[in-house]
């Protein structure tokens, strides 16, 4: 089993690099939209992948399978409940403004603050789960299958954390608050969210089955809820389809070697 200091170390920084996705706003830069759907796709694809061969099947190992099926339905219908008073981040951010920050209509500061909250919310709703998910794989011993998705889950917190920038930046805060506010959006509930999968594993015997799957389930809800329709609405589906499937065979050519 992992140390907790290894976990605790590991999903702060997939976490810190929320705040990656706040530099092209502060410098006023723009993201195309081919290198941000490419981005989703491809860590769509580990998402899936990790999900699969990463939490399930090492679930219905130690456990039951429908001690795992479970975990996966609470875990995705929860995450589903949750967009249902959340706002979807990507549809939202994209409606209200534009992932290049361009618009007919000038948004009041009410308008701009009341993004930024909303977006954080759906970024912690989101957070939460891929947390959960590698505190759960820390305690469980699955270290390689952790540390892979801590560098998947932080490619997908750049785009999370762009998202959350523009409108905290306009809202006209300080520079350095839209970068510090970014970098916690992201951060935060991630890093409590593994605390607790780990406690929960490491505490309680045989709740591995269930948690792995609900993990699982809560993280195949957000590929396929946000992160495959955010990155198929641009005209450049080829291309993320394309990264989805590297990203897929990617962490099944790794999670083959690593348990060789």
């Amino acid at each position: 089993m992992a140390t907790f200091e290894t976990m605790l170390m590991v999903t702060t920084l997939s976490g810190l690099v929320t705040g990656v996705g706040a530099v092209p706003v502060l410098f006023g830069a723009r993201v195309s939209h081919r290198v941000y759907d490419a981005a989703l796709g491809l860590a769509g694809g580990i998402m899936i992948a990790a999900s699969v061969f990463g939490l399930i099947i090492p679930g219905t190992e130690q456990g039951s399978l429908w001690s795992v099926m479970v975990g996966v339905f609470v875990g995705g219908f929860g995450l589903l409940v949750g967009n249902r008073v959340i706002p979807h981040v990507h549809t939202e951010y994209k409606r209200w403004r534009g992932h290049g920050g361009a618009t007919d209509e000038e948004p009041t500061l009410d308008d701009r603050v009341r993004r930024a909250i909303l977006i954080g919310g759906a970024i912690t709703l989101h957070n939460a789960p891929e947390g959960l998910a590698m505190g759960v794989a820390f305690a469980s011993g699955l270290e390689e299958i952790a540390f892979v998705l801590a560098i998947v889950i932080g490619l997908q917190n750049v785009p999370d954390g762009f998202a959350f920038a523009v409108p905290v930046s306009q809202a006209g805060m300080p520079t350095w608050r839209v970068f510090a506010y970014t970098t916690l959006s992201g951060t935060v509930p991630q890093v409590v969210a593994s605390v607790f999968g780990f406690g929960l594993v490491a505490i309680a015997q045989g709740v591995f089955p269930v948690a792995a799957g609900f993990a699982a389930g809560a993280m195949l809800a957000v590929v396929l809820r946000e992160m495959v329709p955010s990155s198929h609405g641009h005209g450049y589906a080829d291309a993320a389809t394309a990264a989805f499937l590297v990203g897929f065979v990617f962490f099944v050519v790794v999670d083959a070697v690593i348990g060789a």
